[in-house]
């Protein structure tokens, strides 16, 4: 009788092992999963102009280093940079191709190549810029998807 026991512990004991990486699985797929739609989101804010969307993306404490010499701190700074960029050009993303995404609870981090098509409302020439960025999101319950921006990185493409 006790070895049906332990082996019935054993097989118990292997069973629950099993599920844990699945859980956990299961788990960081579903984060990325909000944290892509998230992107979607912004990234649409962004071609629609919609600065009151991309506010409600981004916590109070953002920051952002867009550029080697241009570091935007906190939420009114960053939106105030980028109206002026959105009074002056129409913003539409041709590339978005997310390299990695790293979950760990309540924080994550989305690693991303992108390409920005910029069509100048004033009727000039229209530029493309391409580059990487590394997006820091926190759970923020004042957003509408649940997740904020809280730190960026934009690293311009040398090529």
């Amino acid at each position: 009788m006790k070895t049906r026991n332990r082996t019935n512990n054993w097989i118990l004991i292997l069973f629950m092992a099993l599920q844990i990486p699945t859980g956990v699985y299961s788990q960081n797929k579903s984060i990325e999963s909000e944290i892509l739609k998230n992107g979607e989101i912004i990234r649409k804010a962004f071609a629609d102009g919609n600065i009151e969307k991309i506010k409600s993306l981004h916590h109070p404490d953002v920051i952002k280093a867009l550029g080697y010499n241009d570091l935007k701190i906190g939420r009114d700074e960053v939106i105030r940079g980028l109206k002026e960029t959105l009074e002056n050009f129409n913003l539409e993303f041709i590339k978005n191709d997310v390299e990695s995404i790293f979950v760990n609870e309540n924080i994550a981090i989305e690693q991303t190549k992108f390409s920005i098509r910029g069509i100048p409302k004033n009727g000039g020439e229209p530029f493309i810029f391409s580059g990487r960025t590394m997006v820091t999101y926190i759970r923020y319950d004042k957003s509408p998807t649940g997740w904020a921006t809280i730190r960026e990185i934009i690293q311009p493409a040398t090529e």
